[in-house]
């Protein structure tokens, strides 16, 4: 089972049955990072969970996609969450889609994914993408993360971070362990999920993309796919932290229109 944190109002009980928000981190994160997007949906009791290996699960280990999958659905039955939406980032998204796409997910009632990687199709560009991930896994696990993460951030896909946000993430990143963050970057390469774009077109589940309007590579993705996006101003890769006003709207919207017709708390 991983740690998590459970959010709700002071005084509300939570009754059974009651639809769950779920929260998912993204590679280096935590449970905490979703908390300030959270407190805007305090009607809806919250669980953040902490991926194997970060924060409260730092000693969990991943063995692939099936498995945090099975590790997700222990958690939410530990907590006897019955049914529930999962928004994840990043990492996290990906783990959201694969468990829509391949876990055991009766009670998920949709998903919104902000920057998840759908998945790579050709088999020689999963590989290229398995051995670039175990290079940086390599990393992780020999140098300092003061040293490496001025490094990891200054990715492509990081580009549109300013320099106090870049500053930011650092300093809140250094608490990590980089054996335990090699192990997940390595069981959750992107070239050893599977490609999961023809099972998310078939969803029966509302889902929904979020991109940052300055993230060209996932927006190219998402379009390319032909899945439900949303593109978000002023705002690159990781949308909760550059703009989380846009963002916590986009959410009340989508939970507007679509949740709830399925979800919402009475």
């Amino acid at each position: 089972m991983l740690a998590a944190q459970v959010w709700q109002r002071a005084g509300q009980p939570i009754a059974a049955g009651q639809p769950w928000l779920v929260w998912l981190h993204g590679l280096l994160g935590n449970s905490r990072e979703w908390q300030p997007i959270a407190a805007r949906f305090a009607d809806w009791p919250s669980l953040a969970v902490d991926l194997p290996g970060h924060g409260g699960s730092v000693t969990q280990r991943c063995h692939g996609f099936d498995d945090v999958s099975q590790q997700l659905l222990a958690t939410l039955r530990q907590h006897r969450i019955e049914r529930y939406w999962l928004i994840g980032y990043s990492l996290g998204g990906r783990i959201a889609m694969y468990h829509a796409c391949h876990g055991q997910s009766a009670g998920l009632l949709g998903l919104v994914v902000e920057g998840g990687h759908p998945g790579i199709a050709q088999p020689q560009l999963r590989q290229q993408r398995c051995q670039h991930d175990a290079d940086w896994a390599q990393r992780f696990r020999s140098q300092p993360l003061s040293q490496l993460l001025p490094h990891w951030y200054q990715q492509a896909v990081f580009a549109s971070l300013t320099v106090a946000q870049r500053q930011q993430l650092i300093a809140s990143r250094l608490k990590n362990h980089g054996a335990a963050v090699a192990d997940m970057l390595e069981a959750t390469s992107l070239g050893r999920q599977p490609w999961l774009v023809p099972k998310l077109r078939q969803l029966t589940r509302p889902l929904r993309l979020i991109c940052g309007a300055q993230d060209a590579k996932f927006l190219a993705l998402a379009q390319q796919a032909k899945l439900p996006l949303c593109s978000v101003a002023a705002a690159g890769h990781n949308v909760h932290l550059s703009n989380p006003a846009a963002f916590t709207a986009l959410l009340e919207t989508f939970f507007d229109e679509i949740g709830s017709k399925h979800a919402v708390p009475e």
